[in-house]
Protein backbone atom coordinates (compact mmCIF):
# COMPACT_ATOMS: atom_id res chain seq x y z
CA UNK A 1 0.00 0.00 0.00
CA UNK A 2 1.07 3.86 -0.86
CA UNK A 3 1.77 6.00 2.18
CA UNK A 4 -0.37 8.37 0.60
CA UNK A 5 -3.04 5.83 1.12
CA UNK A 6 -2.28 5.51 4.46
CA UNK A 7 -3.85 6.82 7.84
CA UNK A 8 -1.54 9.54 8.96
CA UNK A 9 -0.72 10.10 12.28
CA UNK A 10 1.56 12.06 14.08
CA UNK A 11 2.80 12.05 17.50
CA UNK A 12 4.54 14.31 19.12
CA UNK A 13 7.53 13.61 21.68
CA UNK A 14 9.83 10.51 21.36
CA UNK A 15 10.00 9.21 25.24
CA UNK A 16 8.21 6.35 26.61
CA UNK A 17 5.09 7.74 25.43
CA UNK A 18 5.69 8.25 21.86
CA UNK A 19 7.61 5.82 20.96
CA UNK A 20 4.56 3.27 22.60
CA UNK A 21 2.40 4.95 20.42
CA UNK A 22 4.61 5.33 16.98
CA UNK A 23 5.88 1.66 17.31
CA UNK A 24 2.08 0.14 17.53
CA UNK A 25 0.41 2.66 15.09
CA UNK A 26 3.55 1.64 12.63
CA UNK A 27 2.87 -2.00 13.18
CA UNK A 28 -0.59 -1.63 12.64
CA UNK A 29 -0.07 -0.11 8.95
CA UNK A 30 -0.60 3.40 9.80
CA UNK A 31 2.11 6.38 8.41
CA UNK A 32 3.48 7.17 11.23
CA UNK A 33 5.73 10.81 11.94
CA UNK A 34 7.61 10.67 15.20
CA UNK A 35 8.34 14.73 16.12
CA UNK A 36 11.04 14.85 18.78
CA UNK A 37 12.01 18.54 19.71
CA UNK A 38 15.47 17.02 21.57
CA UNK A 39 18.67 15.75 19.19
CA UNK A 40 17.90 12.42 20.67
CA UNK A 41 14.22 9.96 20.63
CA UNK A 42 14.28 9.47 24.60
CA UNK A 43 13.34 12.67 26.07
CA UNK A 44 15.32 12.65 29.76
CA UNK A 45 16.21 8.92 28.78
CA UNK A 46 18.12 9.77 25.84
CA UNK A 47 21.68 9.57 26.33
CA UNK A 48 24.60 11.13 24.58
CA UNK A 49 28.43 11.34 24.44
CA UNK A 50 30.73 14.06 26.30
CA UNK A 51 33.39 15.56 24.31
CA UNK A 52 35.69 12.48 25.33
CA UNK A 53 33.62 9.90 23.91
CA UNK A 54 32.27 8.80 27.22
CA UNK A 55 27.95 7.90 28.04
CA UNK A 56 26.37 10.48 29.83
CA UNK A 57 21.91 10.68 30.17
CA UNK A 58 20.10 12.84 32.06
CA UNK A 59 19.79 11.22 35.33
CA UNK A 60 19.91 7.17 36.03
CA UNK A 61 16.08 5.77 35.55
CA UNK A 62 15.05 2.12 37.63
CA UNK A 63 13.03 -0.22 36.46
CA UNK A 64 10.75 -1.72 39.35
CA UNK A 65 8.72 -4.99 39.55
CA UNK A 66 5.79 -3.32 38.43
CA UNK A 67 6.90 -2.46 35.20
CA UNK A 68 5.19 -5.56 33.61
CA UNK A 69 4.23 -3.49 30.16
CA UNK A 70 7.85 -2.48 30.04
CA UNK A 71 8.98 -6.22 30.25
CA UNK A 72 6.60 -7.10 27.90
CA UNK A 73 8.71 -5.04 25.39
CA UNK A 74 11.65 -5.41 25.78
CA UNK A 75 11.09 -9.09 25.66
CA UNK A 76 8.92 -8.19 22.32
CA UNK A 77 12.03 -6.64 20.85
CA UNK A 78 14.81 -9.30 21.62
CA UNK A 79 16.72 -7.23 23.69
CA UNK A 80 18.12 -7.88 27.15
CA UNK A 81 19.29 -4.57 28.67
CA UNK A 82 18.49 -4.81 32.66
CA UNK A 83 20.71 -6.08 35.33
CA UNK A 84 19.84 -8.41 37.84
CA UNK A 85 17.66 -7.62 40.66
CA UNK A 86 19.40 -5.78 42.95
CA UNK A 87 19.49 -4.03 46.88
CA UNK A 88 19.21 -0.90 47.69
CA UNK A 89 20.69 1.54 50.59
CA UNK A 90 19.43 4.59 52.31
CA UNK A 91 21.93 7.00 53.75
CA UNK A 92 21.50 10.66 55.75
CA UNK A 93 24.50 12.79 57.21
CA UNK A 94 24.75 10.49 59.88
CA UNK A 95 25.81 7.12 57.75
CA UNK A 96 24.07 4.14 56.49
CA UNK A 97 20.35 4.37 57.48
CA UNK A 98 18.46 1.58 55.38
CA UNK A 99 19.03 -1.55 53.40
CA UNK A 100 16.32 -3.33 51.61
CA UNK A 101 16.68 -6.68 50.63
CA UNK A 102 15.89 -8.50 47.89
CA UNK A 103 12.05 -8.77 48.48
CA UNK A 104 10.81 -11.54 46.38
CA UNK A 105 13.53 -13.49 47.76
CA UNK A 106 12.00 -14.12 51.16
CA UNK A 107 9.11 -15.77 52.73
CA UNK A 108 6.06 -14.08 50.88
CA UNK A 109 3.80 -12.58 53.75
CA UNK A 110 0.22 -10.45 53.33
CA UNK A 111 0.96 -6.89 52.34
CA UNK A 112 2.55 -4.42 54.14
CA UNK A 113 3.62 -6.91 56.13
CA UNK A 114 7.33 -7.92 54.18
CA UNK A 115 7.62 -4.71 53.83
CA UNK A 116 7.92 -3.55 57.44
CA UNK A 117 9.63 -6.90 58.41
CA UNK A 118 12.11 -7.41 55.98
CA UNK A 119 13.33 -3.59 55.66
CA UNK A 120 16.61 -3.11 57.40
CA UNK A 121 16.07 -0.06 59.40
CA UNK A 122 19.46 1.04 61.34
CA UNK A 123 18.17 3.89 63.56
CA UNK A 124 14.79 4.29 63.12
CA UNK A 125 13.06 2.71 66.29
CA UNK A 126 10.49 0.27 66.36
CA UNK A 127 7.86 3.14 67.53
CA UNK A 128 8.12 5.07 65.10
CA UNK A 129 7.65 2.36 62.65
CA UNK A 130 4.99 1.72 64.25
CA UNK A 131 3.63 4.99 64.08
CA UNK A 132 2.81 4.30 60.06
CA UNK A 133 0.15 1.51 60.99
CA UNK A 134 -2.96 4.17 60.89
CA UNK A 135 -2.02 5.27 57.22
CA UNK A 136 -3.18 2.04 56.17
CA UNK A 137 -6.70 3.41 56.23
CA UNK A 138 -5.93 5.94 53.60
CA UNK A 139 -4.03 3.78 51.29
CA UNK A 140 -6.98 1.04 51.69
CA UNK A 141 -9.52 4.54 50.87
CA UNK A 142 -7.44 5.34 47.81
CA UNK A 143 -8.31 3.35 45.02
CA UNK A 144 -7.04 5.74 42.31
CA UNK A 145 -10.36 6.81 41.15
CA UNK A 146 -11.49 10.04 40.39
CA UNK A 147 -13.45 10.67 44.01
CA UNK A 148 -10.23 9.13 45.28
CA UNK A 149 -8.11 11.78 43.25
CA UNK A 150 -10.61 14.48 44.13
CA UNK A 151 -10.68 13.54 47.86
CA UNK A 152 -6.37 13.05 48.54
CA UNK A 153 -5.38 16.18 46.26
CA UNK A 154 -6.74 18.73 48.19
CA UNK A 155 -4.10 18.21 50.97
CA UNK A 156 -0.33 18.15 50.90
CA UNK A 157 1.36 14.64 51.78
CA UNK A 158 2.40 16.48 54.98
CA UNK A 159 -0.88 16.96 55.75
CA UNK A 160 -2.04 13.58 55.35
CA UNK A 161 1.28 12.14 57.32
CA UNK A 162 0.50 14.94 60.18
CA UNK A 163 -3.43 14.00 60.15
CA UNK A 164 -3.03 9.70 60.16
CA UNK A 165 -0.22 10.61 63.96
CA UNK A 166 3.14 9.42 61.55
CA UNK A 167 5.79 10.18 64.07
CA UNK A 168 8.09 13.17 63.11
CA UNK A 169 10.92 11.21 63.03
CA UNK A 170 9.46 8.15 60.44
CA UNK A 171 8.02 11.19 58.06
CA UNK A 172 11.55 12.86 58.49
CA UNK A 173 14.04 9.58 57.55
CA UNK A 174 11.59 7.02 55.48
CA UNK A 175 8.33 8.82 54.20
CA UNK A 176 9.77 12.50 52.98
CA UNK A 177 13.19 10.82 51.56
CA UNK A 178 11.14 8.54 49.66
CA UNK A 179 8.41 11.73 48.18
CA UNK A 180 11.58 13.60 47.52
CA UNK A 181 13.14 10.94 45.50
CA UNK A 182 9.99 9.34 43.99
CA UNK A 183 7.63 12.85 43.48
CA UNK A 184 11.00 14.84 43.42
CA UNK A 185 9.68 17.11 46.09
CA UNK A 186 9.10 17.74 49.83
CA UNK A 187 6.05 16.83 51.52
CA UNK A 188 4.45 20.20 52.27
CA UNK A 189 4.45 20.47 47.99
CA UNK A 190 3.39 17.50 47.18
CA UNK A 191 -0.26 16.11 46.52
CA UNK A 192 -1.17 13.15 49.67
CA UNK A 193 -3.05 11.53 46.25
CA UNK A 194 -0.12 11.78 44.43
CA UNK A 195 1.91 10.33 47.32
CA UNK A 196 -0.42 7.79 48.36
CA UNK A 197 -0.61 6.29 44.68
CA UNK A 198 3.05 6.09 44.11
CA UNK A 199 4.01 4.43 47.65
CA UNK A 200 1.08 1.81 46.91
CA UNK A 201 2.07 1.21 43.48
CA UNK A 202 6.02 1.02 44.15
CA UNK A 203 6.44 -0.45 47.78
CA UNK A 204 2.85 -1.34 49.62
CA UNK A 205 1.17 -3.26 47.06
CA UNK A 206 2.89 -6.45 46.87
CA UNK A 207 5.80 -7.67 49.06
CA UNK A 208 8.50 -7.67 45.97
CA UNK A 209 7.36 -4.20 44.25
CA UNK A 210 10.36 -2.56 45.59
CA UNK A 211 12.37 -4.68 43.69
CA UNK A 212 14.47 -2.91 41.00
CA UNK A 213 16.64 -3.56 38.09
CA UNK A 214 18.68 -1.13 36.21
CA UNK A 215 19.71 -0.48 32.29
CA UNK A 216 23.45 -2.09 32.20
CA UNK A 217 24.16 1.42 30.08
CA UNK A 218 22.50 4.38 29.32
CA UNK A 219 18.57 3.68 28.39
CA UNK A 220 19.33 5.30 24.87
CA UNK A 221 21.93 2.71 23.58
CA UNK A 222 20.26 -0.23 25.10
CA UNK A 223 16.87 0.24 24.82
CA UNK A 224 15.68 3.27 22.49
CA UNK A 225 18.33 2.57 20.13
CA UNK A 226 17.08 -1.16 19.28
CA UNK A 227 13.29 0.63 19.53
CA UNK A 228 13.24 3.27 16.97
CA UNK A 229 15.15 1.02 15.08
CA UNK A 230 12.03 -1.06 14.90
CA UNK A 231 9.76 1.59 14.43
CA UNK A 232 11.57 2.40 11.24
CA UNK A 233 11.49 -1.45 10.04
CA UNK A 234 7.77 -1.06 10.24
CA UNK A 235 7.21 2.02 7.90
CA UNK A 236 7.48 4.93 11.11
CA UNK A 237 9.46 8.13 10.35
CA UNK A 238 11.70 9.40 13.10
CA UNK A 239 12.51 13.34 13.03
CA UNK A 240 14.67 14.85 15.76
CA UNK A 241 15.13 18.77 16.33
CA UNK A 242 11.34 19.28 15.07
CA UNK A 243 9.69 21.47 17.60
CA UNK A 244 6.22 21.72 17.39
CA UNK A 245 5.11 25.53 16.84
CA UNK A 246 1.75 24.95 16.11
CA UNK A 247 -1.51 23.05 14.76
CA UNK A 248 -4.21 23.12 11.51
CA UNK A 249 -7.62 22.59 12.64
CA UNK A 250 -10.94 22.24 10.72
CA UNK A 251 -13.95 21.30 12.15
CA UNK A 252 -12.79 20.34 15.19
CA UNK A 253 -10.42 18.18 14.20
CA UNK A 254 -6.28 18.42 14.22
CA UNK A 255 -5.25 18.40 10.62
CA UNK A 256 -1.76 19.31 10.40
CA UNK A 257 0.84 19.66 12.95
CA UNK A 258 3.37 22.15 12.42
CA UNK A 259 7.35 22.51 12.89
CA UNK A 260 8.59 26.69 11.45
CA UNK A 261 8.01 25.81 8.08
CA UNK A 262 7.31 21.96 7.84
CA UNK A 263 3.83 21.30 8.28
CA UNK A 264 3.15 17.52 8.63
CA UNK A 265 -0.61 16.72 7.39
CA UNK A 266 -2.51 14.23 10.32
CA UNK A 267 -5.68 12.06 10.30
CA UNK A 268 -5.19 12.10 14.15
CA UNK A 269 -2.64 13.32 16.67
CA UNK A 270 -0.58 12.14 19.78
CA UNK A 271 0.83 14.64 21.94
CA UNK A 272 3.54 12.71 24.31
CA UNK A 273 5.23 15.25 25.87
CA UNK A 274 5.76 16.63 29.47
CA UNK A 275 4.27 19.57 31.07
CA UNK A 276 7.47 22.14 30.16
CA UNK A 277 7.42 20.82 26.53
CA UNK A 278 3.50 21.28 26.33
CA UNK A 279 3.37 24.81 27.96
CA UNK A 280 5.81 26.19 25.05
CA UNK A 281 3.62 24.39 22.22
CA UNK A 282 0.40 26.13 23.45
CA UNK A 283 2.18 29.70 24.04
CA UNK A 284 2.79 29.54 20.05
CA UNK A 285 -0.39 28.10 18.76
CA UNK A 286 -3.19 30.64 18.84
CA UNK A 287 -5.49 26.71 18.14
CA UNK A 288 -4.45 25.07 21.65
CA UNK A 289 -4.72 28.58 23.60
CA UNK A 290 -8.38 28.89 22.66
CA UNK A 291 -9.48 26.05 24.71
CA UNK A 292 -9.51 26.21 28.41
CA UNK A 293 -8.06 22.73 29.05
CA UNK A 294 -5.28 23.57 27.13
CA UNK A 295 -4.07 27.02 28.93
CA UNK A 296 -5.29 25.42 32.04
CA UNK A 297 -2.20 23.91 32.40
CA UNK A 298 -0.43 27.03 33.00
CA UNK A 299 -1.67 26.02 36.33
CA UNK A 300 0.65 22.83 36.05
CA UNK A 301 4.41 22.71 37.23
CA UNK A 302 7.32 21.14 36.52
CA UNK A 303 10.87 20.11 38.78
CA UNK A 304 14.53 20.89 38.15
CA UNK A 305 17.11 17.97 38.33
CA UNK A 306 20.75 18.23 38.12
CA UNK A 307 22.62 14.99 36.84
CA UNK A 308 25.94 14.89 37.10
CA UNK A 309 28.75 11.60 36.74
CA UNK A 310 32.24 11.45 38.27
CA UNK A 311 34.97 9.59 36.73
CA UNK A 312 37.55 8.86 40.03
CA UNK A 313 41.13 8.00 40.41
CA UNK A 314 40.55 5.06 42.30
CA UNK A 315 38.13 2.48 43.54
CA UNK A 316 35.95 2.74 46.15
CA UNK A 317 34.32 0.67 47.52
CA UNK A 318 29.75 1.55 47.60
CA UNK A 319 28.08 -1.48 49.19
CA UNK A 320 24.80 -1.45 46.91
CA UNK A 321 24.77 -0.30 44.12
CA UNK A 322 22.11 1.96 44.42
CA UNK A 323 21.44 4.82 47.12
CA UNK A 324 19.27 7.09 48.27
CA UNK A 325 19.91 10.07 50.53
CA UNK A 326 18.22 12.54 52.90
CA UNK A 327 19.07 15.51 55.12
CA UNK A 328 21.90 16.99 53.36
CA UNK A 329 19.69 19.56 51.57
CA UNK A 330 16.88 20.89 53.21
CA UNK A 331 14.48 20.45 50.27
CA UNK A 332 16.27 18.48 47.95
CA UNK A 333 16.47 14.85 47.80
CA UNK A 334 19.52 12.97 45.50
CA UNK A 335 20.47 9.54 44.50
CA UNK A 336 23.80 8.04 43.81
CA UNK A 337 25.14 5.14 41.85
CA UNK A 338 27.61 2.45 41.59
CA UNK A 339 28.16 2.36 37.52
CA UNK A 340 30.56 0.36 37.47
CA UNK A 341 28.53 -2.27 38.78
CA UNK A 342 25.13 -1.46 36.70
CA UNK A 343 26.94 -0.39 33.25
CA UNK A 344 28.86 -2.94 31.48
CA UNK A 345 31.28 -0.27 29.97
CA UNK A 346 32.79 0.24 33.41
CA UNK A 347 32.75 -3.47 34.84
CA UNK A 348 36.78 -2.93 33.98
CA UNK A 349 37.28 0.51 34.51
CA UNK A 350 40.31 0.65 37.03
CA UNK A 351 38.80 3.53 38.70
CA UNK A 352 35.08 4.36 39.94
CA UNK A 353 31.97 5.69 38.09
CA UNK A 354 29.62 6.98 40.25
CA UNK A 355 26.61 8.89 39.31
CA UNK A 356 24.95 11.33 41.61
CA UNK A 357 21.30 12.91 40.66
CA UNK A 358 19.59 15.88 42.48
CA UNK A 359 15.79 16.32 42.31
CA UNK A 360 13.98 19.87 43.35
CA UNK A 361 17.62 20.80 42.37
CA UNK A 362 16.74 24.37 41.64
CA UNK A 363 19.11 25.90 44.46
CA UNK A 364 22.02 23.97 42.47
CA UNK A 365 21.63 24.68 38.78
CA UNK A 366 23.39 28.40 39.71
CA UNK A 367 26.08 26.49 40.54
CA UNK A 368 29.32 26.03 37.79
CA UNK A 369 30.66 22.59 37.00
CA UNK A 370 33.54 23.23 39.21
CA UNK A 371 31.11 24.26 42.17
CA UNK A 372 28.51 21.32 41.21
CA UNK A 373 31.30 18.90 41.44
CA UNK A 374 32.88 20.39 44.67
CA UNK A 375 29.32 19.32 46.23
CA UNK A 376 28.53 16.23 44.94
CA UNK A 377 31.61 14.81 45.72
CA UNK A 378 31.07 16.89 49.48
CA UNK A 379 27.58 14.86 49.61
CA UNK A 380 29.15 11.36 48.75
CA UNK A 381 32.03 11.88 51.52
CA UNK A 382 29.23 12.12 53.66
CA UNK A 383 27.91 8.80 53.02
CA UNK A 384 30.81 7.00 52.49
CA UNK A 385 33.88 8.98 53.51
CA UNK A 386 36.46 7.38 50.92
CA UNK A 387 35.02 10.03 48.14
CA UNK A 388 36.51 12.80 50.07
CA UNK A 389 39.98 11.34 49.38
CA UNK A 390 39.32 10.31 45.59
CA UNK A 391 40.26 12.71 42.95
CA UNK A 392 37.93 13.46 39.91
CA UNK A 393 39.60 12.07 36.33
CA UNK A 394 36.54 13.43 34.38
CA UNK A 395 32.90 14.55 34.97
CA UNK A 396 29.76 15.34 33.46
CA UNK A 397 27.04 17.60 34.67
CA UNK A 398 23.51 17.91 33.09
CA UNK A 399 20.90 20.49 34.54
CA UNK A 400 17.61 20.03 33.14
CA UNK A 401 15.53 22.91 34.01
CA UNK A 402 11.29 22.39 34.82
CA UNK A 403 12.88 18.43 34.02
CA UNK A 404 10.04 16.24 35.91
CA UNK A 405 6.07 16.34 36.81
CA UNK A 406 5.20 18.25 39.88
CA UNK A 407 2.67 17.06 41.13
CA UNK A 408 1.45 19.60 43.58
CA UNK A 409 -1.42 19.97 45.68
CA UNK A 410 -4.60 21.07 44.02
CA UNK A 411 -2.83 19.75 40.29
CA UNK A 412 -5.28 16.73 39.63
CA UNK A 413 -8.07 19.20 38.16
CA UNK A 414 -5.83 20.81 35.64
CA UNK A 415 -4.24 17.23 34.93
CA UNK A 416 -5.35 16.04 30.76
CA UNK A 417 -7.30 13.07 30.38
CA UNK A 418 -5.74 11.18 27.27
CA UNK A 419 -8.87 12.54 25.31
CA UNK A 420 -9.29 15.94 24.29
CA UNK A 421 -12.01 18.45 22.96
CA UNK A 422 -10.61 18.01 19.50
CA UNK A 423 -12.03 14.60 17.76
CA UNK A 424 -8.68 13.15 17.12
CA UNK A 425 -6.46 14.81 19.36
CA UNK A 426 -4.73 12.19 22.18
CA UNK A 427 -2.17 12.62 25.47
CA UNK A 428 -0.11 10.45 26.92
CA UNK A 429 2.35 10.78 29.15
CA UNK A 430 3.34 10.23 33.05
CA UNK A 431 1.08 13.58 34.00
CA UNK A 432 -2.04 12.33 32.10
CA UNK A 433 -5.16 10.31 33.77
CA UNK A 434 -5.10 7.29 33.71
CA UNK A 435 -7.19 4.46 35.88
CA UNK A 436 -4.01 1.64 34.94
CA UNK A 437 -2.61 2.75 38.26
CA UNK A 438 1.03 2.19 36.96
CA UNK A 439 3.32 5.44 37.55
CA UNK A 440 6.54 6.74 36.27
CA UNK A 441 8.14 5.08 32.52
CA UNK A 442 5.60 2.56 32.79
CA UNK A 443 2.41 5.00 32.81
CA UNK A 444 4.09 7.13 30.18
CA UNK A 445 4.20 3.91 27.78
CA UNK A 446 1.21 2.70 29.07
CA UNK A 447 -1.06 5.89 28.14
CA UNK A 448 1.17 5.78 24.71
CA UNK A 449 -0.34 2.16 24.19
CA UNK A 450 -3.56 3.65 24.97
CA UNK A 451 -3.98 6.69 22.94
CA UNK A 452 -3.00 4.69 20.22
CA UNK A 453 -5.85 1.80 20.78
CA UNK A 454 -7.97 5.16 20.72
CA UNK A 455 -6.46 5.94 17.43
CA UNK A 456 -7.56 2.50 16.12
CA UNK A 457 -10.74 2.66 17.47
CA UNK A 458 -11.74 5.82 16.15
CA UNK A 459 -9.99 4.72 12.76
CA UNK A 460 -11.40 1.51 12.38
CA UNK A 461 -7.74 -0.16 11.26
CA UNK A 462 -5.72 -2.22 12.73
CA UNK A 463 -5.54 -3.90 16.20
CA UNK A 464 -5.27 -2.97 19.56
CA UNK A 465 -2.31 -3.34 21.79
CA UNK A 466 -2.37 -5.53 24.69
CA UNK A 467 -2.15 -3.56 27.98
CA UNK A 468 -1.10 -5.73 30.81
CA UNK A 469 -2.81 -4.66 33.88
CA UNK A 470 -1.45 -4.22 37.46
CA UNK A 471 -1.21 -6.76 39.50
CA UNK A 472 -4.56 -7.23 41.53
CA UNK A 473 -4.51 -6.12 44.89
CA UNK A 474 -4.14 -9.29 47.43
CA UNK A 475 -7.46 -10.68 48.61
CA UNK A 476 -7.19 -8.87 51.99
CA UNK A 477 -6.75 -5.78 50.30
CA UNK A 478 -9.92 -6.21 48.14
CA UNK A 479 -11.89 -7.37 50.99
CA UNK A 480 -11.18 -3.83 53.43
CA UNK A 481 -11.77 -1.73 49.82
CA UNK A 482 -14.64 -3.26 49.83
CA UNK A 483 -15.95 -2.79 53.37
CA UNK A 484 -14.36 0.95 52.91
CA UNK A 485 -16.66 1.30 49.68
CA UNK A 486 -19.92 0.30 51.67
CA UNK A 487 -18.85 2.85 54.66
CA UNK A 488 -18.54 5.29 52.06
CA UNK A 489 -21.66 4.88 50.28
CA UNK A 490 -23.59 4.57 53.64
CA UNK A 491 -21.58 8.34 54.86
CA UNK A 492 -23.31 9.82 51.14
CA UNK A 493 -26.79 9.16 52.34
CA UNK A 494 -25.79 11.20 55.44
CA UNK A 495 -26.64 15.29 55.31
CA UNK A 496 -23.16 16.96 53.90
CA UNK A 497 -22.42 19.72 55.48
CA UNK A 498 -18.92 19.15 56.62
CA UNK A 499 -16.16 20.68 54.20
CA UNK A 500 -14.36 18.71 51.37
Amino acid sequence: MENTAQKRVVVVGAGWAGLGSAYHLARQGYAVTLLEAGAYPGGLVAGWQTPQGRAVEAGIHGFWYPYRNIFALTDHLGIQPFTEWTRSAQYSPHGLEVESPLFQAQPYLPTPLGTFLYTDFKRLPLIDRLSALPLLQALIDFDNSDEAWQKYDRITARELFRQYGVSSRLYHESFEPMLLVGLFAPGEQCSAAAALGMLYYFILAHQPDFDVRWCRGTVGAQIFRPWTAAIERAGGKILANHRVSDVKVEQNRVTAVVCGDEVFEADAVVFAVGISGLKKIVEQSASLRDRQEFRDIRNLGAIDVLATRLWLDRKITIPRPSNACFGFHPTTGWTFFDLNDLHDEYLDEPGTVVEADYYHANQLLPLDDDQAIAQVQQDLAGCIPAFGEAKVIDRAVVRIPQGVTHFAPGSYRYLLPATTSFDNLFMAGDWIVTRHGSWSQEKAYVTGLEAANRIVAMLGQGQPAEILPVIPDEPHIQALRSLNRLARQGLQKLPSFWLP
